[in-house]
């Protein structure tokens, strides 16, 4: 049965705006329940409905108009000559100056200009044009503003094996936003036969696809950017050799050194030198040299020995800054320890200059403060701790609380001289800013359930990576607060540490003080006691008696000369 209406209007009616108008009901069809249908009823289970909820698009290619560029080529030359003289020739030019300086009216032109141009230098020393204005208005602070974090993206591995990110490092130019991650399985007796061995370049841009795969013969451990030719990115294997890559020649290295003479341990940190040249350390207890142009032989090698010791120490973190010395580097240890080295010493055993211990675990950050590098962080067991470069303090002059669960890395914010990041165990990061509290820090955030295994922060200071040991790479965004250096900042955080260096010393020489005073009461006091003991004092006891009791029979049995005449005489008288 069909249902249809008919609509029937002129033509030229259509298009026309339309007008309604209310009006009665009225019926077209009336059509009745048919039992016969209803006994055919089916009712359909189960019902699957499938939606597209994705916007159809389509593509379409144009190809623009090339731009042809095309050199122009411009030629100046020194103007303002008369067309007889030619400035090309230094007599022509000299001839002439004198010819004008001798003319009346040159004189009174230079008369007239002066006393303009003198006006003006007076208007100048009158008005300082380079003064600051407003420097008493309230700026604005960042007390006001909330800290805050904000994720920018997540870098997955893209192995089917699961691994954890070992290192994280920047590209050394700002405007190149690109992050390289190590992938590695650093468990003892943990890795499986098929276990992929590819690190990655990632594009923060682009977070699907890597933008670079390196293949070692090893699993990586620590990669880093070359510090001037960016394109070549070094990397520290497990097995302890050291290799480059360049993205322009392949996924394979370019040069690895020899397995003989590289290192017997991992590589757990290493660093790009000034020139070609890059040191490494390892938990093997050494220390060696590179250049890149020869890998085949190691320019040189230093034991991670105390002096006057025969113990050596396995190195865990690297830490070289230019800025403290360009042979003068750091290496923190599995023992707690940490070796502020020299490289270019006079007597090798010195290369060691000294070291200090405060730390109940390895230490998996070592960084000097980027403002002042007198002054560095250490990362380790519970807490965090800052130190000065100075050998009269063998002391952290700040330590932060002990947490309940272990710190795995953190580093230096490099835009604020009061700012620092930690990360741990249970999956936090933590914010320190010390400009404005120092019992607690002032930001923390939960970045994964997993462990936190490593730290990187941005040129910027407004973006930090943060590897997790699930083998994901999470980039993160920070507010203005936490990457904005505040008014005197700079100022107050050197003038807080120089204070608390200066209160470290006045302890020190307080408790030297009381130890020789000590020592002196004690000297004191072993003179005036007497030292005998009491077996001592009863032999003497017993010597005495006798000596005493035989003493005392010898005077009994002897009578005077004297007392016996006396007696003669009064038995002669009776």
């Amino acid at each position: 049965m069909e249902i249809y209406h008919q609509y029937v209007r002129l033509r030229k009616q259509f298009g026309r705006h339309p007008k309604f108008t209310d009006e009665g009901a009225e019926m077209f069809a009336d059509i009745r329940p048919n039992e016969e249908h209803a006994k055919e009823y089916i009712p359909r289970n189960p019902v699957i409905t499938v939606t597209q909820c994705i916007p159809e698009m389509s593509e379409h290619e144009a190809n623009t108009m090339a731009v042809v560029l095309a050199p122009k080529v411009m030629c100046h030359v020194e103007g303002g000559w008369p067309k007889d003289v030619d400035y090309t020739e230094a007599e022509h030019t000299i001839r002439y100056r004198k010819k004008v300086e001798k003319d009346e009216d040159y004189i009174k032109t230079v008369t007239v200009l002066g006393g303009s141009v003198e006006e003006l230098l007076k208007q100048n020393n009158a008005i300082d044009i380079y003064q600051h204005y407003y420097s008493d208005a309230n700026i604005p602070s960042h007390n006001a503003e909330v800290p805050s974090v904000k994720t920018v993206t997540v870098f997955k591995d893209p192995s089917n094996v699961q691994r954890s990110a070992s290192y994280v490092s920047w590209h050394p130019d700002a405007s190149v936003p690109k992050v390289v991650v190590s992938y590695s399985i650093l468990q003892f007796q943990q890795q499986p036969a098929d276990m992929p061995l590819s690190s990655y370049v990632w594009d923060v841009n682009n977070p699907n696809t890597p933008d670079y795969e390196m293949v070692p013969s090893s699993q990586i451990c620590t990669s880093k950017f070359n510090l001037k030719d960016t394109n070549l990115i070094g990397a520290g294997l497990y097995n302890g050799q050291f290799s480059y890559y360049d993205p322009r020649k392949g996924t394979s290295p370019v040069d690895t050194t020899p397995i003989d003479i590289s290192h017997r341990d991992p590589i757990y940190d290493f660093a790009w030198l000034q020139s070609k040249t890059g040191a490494e350390v390892s938990t093997d207890g050494q220390v060696l040299w590179w250049d890149i142009r020869k890998l085949s032989e190691r320019l040189e090698e230093m034991p991670l020995k105390e002096k006057g010791s025969d113990v050596t120490m396995g190195g865990v973190v690297l830490e070289y800054d230019p800025a403290a010395g360009p042979t003068n580097f750091m290496v923190g240890t599995e023992q707690g320890s940490i070796f502020s080295c020299n490289r270019k010493a006079k007597n090798p055993a010195d290369r060691v200059k000294y070291s200090l211990s405060g730390h109940h675990g390895p230490i998996y950050g070592l960084r000097r403060n980027p403002f002042n590098s007198k002054f560095f962080m250490s990362i380790g067991d519970w807490t965090a701790r800052i130190w000065t470069d100075d050998t009269a303090v063998r002391t952290p002059i700040l330590t932060t609380k002990y947490h309940p669960t272990y710190l795995t890395g953190g580093t230096w914010s490099p835009t604020r001289p009061g700012v620092f990041y930690t990360i741990k165990m249970d999956g936090n990061l933590d914010v320190w800013d010390l400009f404005y509290k120092h019992n607690e820090p002032t930001l923390t955030v939960q970045v994964s359930d997993c462990p936190l295994t490593t730290f990187a922060a941005h040129d910027s200071g407004a973006t930090i990576a943060i590897g997790t040991a699930d083998g994901s790479c999470t980039i993160l965004n920070l507010s203005s607060g936490l990457s904005e250096m505040a008014p005197n900042e700079k100022l107050s955080i050197n003038n807080m540490f120089e204070r608390e260096t200066q209160r470290e010393k006045n302890l020190e020489k307080a408790i030297k003080e009381a130890k020789v005073k000590a020592r002196k009461e004690a000297a004191r006091k072993d003179e005036v006691a007497d030292n005998v003991t009491e077996e001592q004092l009863k032999a003497l006891e017993v010597e005495f008696f006798k000596v005493t009791q035989a003493d005392g029979s010898d005077e009994k049995t002897e009578v005077p000369a004297e007392d016996e005449e006396a007696g003669e005489a009064e038995e002669k008288e009776e």
